[in-house]
């Protein structure tokens, strides 16, 4: 029996798709009416890990399908966040982006290794007529990218507020990620990538 294709998102539901859980995140931080940060991530973590099952399952809604990024978040959302939850220790919330970026990493670089093209589906995006150079280069970087993105966020989390830590998470990830990826749209384009507007269809990474 024939499986149902898997169905394109919109491009506004996918960046909210991925970038949602976070703002309900910073909201609820933002307006949590608690005098202490330690009670407004706690009450900020709640709605985090209600918000990402959310977002999962519009995905699947939308597309039938969940990209591997979005599971492995999701998932960490939960365990991250119920120890945070558990122990009212906001050091697991905060270490749950480093371990997110640093797994994204290992799988490239073992998709590297065993020349698997892991990177189309950890990021859940087609990238029609890219060339294998093209593919090597893309994996290359973004493994690069999490890496960096890994350290960014224990030398926040440990140095600065948690105020701070959660408006980076919003205004600072974000951008990067999604400059980062525009960045490599002519690297693309010079090895072969076929999209009529490259814009709609550069991925982000889910909330972190």
């Amino acid at each position: 029996m024939a499986t149902n294709p898997k169905r394109e998102m919109p491009p506004l539901l996918r960046l909210a798709v991925d970038i949602g859980p976070l703002v309900v995140f910073f909201g609820v931080f933002l307006l949590a009416p608690y005098s202490l940060d330690l009670q407004k991530l706690l009450a900020a973590t709640v709605a985090f890990m209600l918000a990402m099952p959310a977002a999962m399952a519009i995905s699947w809604w939308k597309t039938r399908h969940i990209s591997p990024m979005l599971w492995i978040s999701g998932v960490l959302v939960l365990v991250m966040g119920g120890l945070t939850l558990y122990f009212h220790n906001e050091a697991f919330i905060k270490m749950k982006p480093t371990f997110v970026y640093l797994l994204f990493a290992v799988i490239l670089a073992y998709g590297l290794a065993s020349k698997k093209p892991l990177l189309a589906q950890l990021l859940g995006t087609a990238y029609p007529g890219l060339s294998e150079r093209g593919w090597r280069m893309l994996t290359v970087k973004w493994m690069v990218f999490f890496v960096v993105m890994a350290v960014l966020n224990e030398i926040v989390w440990r140095t600065m507020s948690t105020t701070f830590w959660t408006s980076y998470k919003l205004f600072g990830a974000i951008p990067l990620s999604l400059l980062f990826a525009v960045a490599n749209i002519p690297m693309l384009m010079r090895n072969g990538l076929q999209i009529d507007d490259p814009a709609e269809d550069v991925p982000i990474p889910p909330e972190d």
